[in-house]
């Protein structure tokens, strides 16, 4: 008999990205390899491995056609394609420079992961009517800005610290604090702008949004018990969270997101029949957002998780050097 899925990594069962990040506690020994082939490629990718999403999540005719809804998801998903596949190549070196065979295992099943996200991210451009044949170009093109004000200094951080300082659980810091804390509540909004407006999209989201609950749980397991260890590396890692947060707020995030808001503004506009009643999040329709007031939900979402996944760490004294609102 086959061990049952479980629960969180179930299409149905999983919990959302900010309740499951808040509250699960997963570790690396129980994320293994075996665990990632059954409960992951038997689980969440069941009917999705190769597009994210099924037959009954299709990609509706109005997101292949002009306007500026197709080019907010555009602009999205190619630059979430990119994040995705830079971050695969960094995690690489986690693989290479992971202290034993449990750490090796888990983060092989994020590189993978990871990898996965870019792939589905780019299908779906496909899907949009982007050329084939000018796929990669077009990525290229859209998210050269993003990539070069927004990824490359936070992912070059990761690679000092892993790579060159030979910091492995300081590495692991950066990636679960600094890179995923920050950028998943983005993915999360993501997931609830577009589950109505484009059902292939929401499906998307929701598969990559199970997956980085896992990433941020493990990953906080691990400097959990590193401090357990040894209390004494306090003070490195919360240096390392002091230097992230100041790339942060060197990076002009802001000004990337609200780009793709306000496309995203005009073009659900448009298309207001499909979200009549529809709430963003509780009390609060969709319709009646402005792009800034979803850019301020993002970092409230980035405040609570953050809060909650340092005093799991046992690093209560970054949540003020990470506060994004007052």
């Amino acid at each position: 008999m086959s061990a049952p899925i479980p629960a969180e990594t179930g299409w149905d069962s999983a919990p959302g990205l900010l309740e499951g990040a808040m509250t699960l506690d997963l570790t690396p020994e129980q994320c293994d390899l075996g665990y990632w082939l059954r409960g992951v490629a038997q689980g969440t990718l069941a009917g999705r491995a190769e597009t994210g999403h099924t037959d009954a999540e299709p990609t509706p005719e109005h997101m292949r056609a002009d306007g500026p809804l197709r080019d907010a998801q555009v602009l999205e998903l190619s630059c979430r394609s990119v994040a995705e596949a830079q971050a695969t190549r960094v995690l690489a070196h986690y693989v290479a420079q992971a202290p034993d065979i449990v750490e090796l295992e888990f983060f092989t099943t994020q590189l993978v992961d990871e990898a996965r996200h870019s792939m589905v991210f780019r299908r779906h451009l496909l899907a949009m009517g982007v050329p084939a044949d000018r796929l990669h170009a077009s990525i290229a093109e859209v998210s050269a800005e993003y990539r070069r004000e927004v990824l490359e200094p936070i992912l070059d951080f990761a690679l000092t610290t892993v790579r060159d300082e030979g910091d492995f659980v300081g590495g692991v810091a950066v990636f679960t604090i600094i890179i995923e804390g920050v950028l998943a509540p983005a993915a999360e909004l993501s997931e609830r702008k577009w589950n109505l407006l484009d059902p292939a999209a929401g499906a998307i989201a929701r598969g990559a949004a199970i997956d980085e609950v896992r990433h941020l749980t493990v990953g906080s397991s691990v400097v959990r018990r590193h401090l357990l260890r040894r209390p004494e590396r306090k003070a490195a890692l919360l240096d390392i969270v002091r230097r992230g947060r100041e790339i942060w707020d060197g990076i002009p995030d802001r000004k990337h997101v609200l780009r793709r808001e306000e496309l995203f503004q005009a073009g659900m506009r448009e298309h207001a029949d499909l979200l009549a009643g529809y709430e963003v999040w509780p009390g609060q329709p969709l319709l009646s957002t402005t792009p800034e007031q979803r850019y301020a939900m993002a970092e409230q979402w980035t405040d609570r998780m953050a809060a909650a996944r340092l005093v799991h760490m046992g690093l209560p004294e970054a949540i003020d050097l990470l506060r994004l609102t007052d």
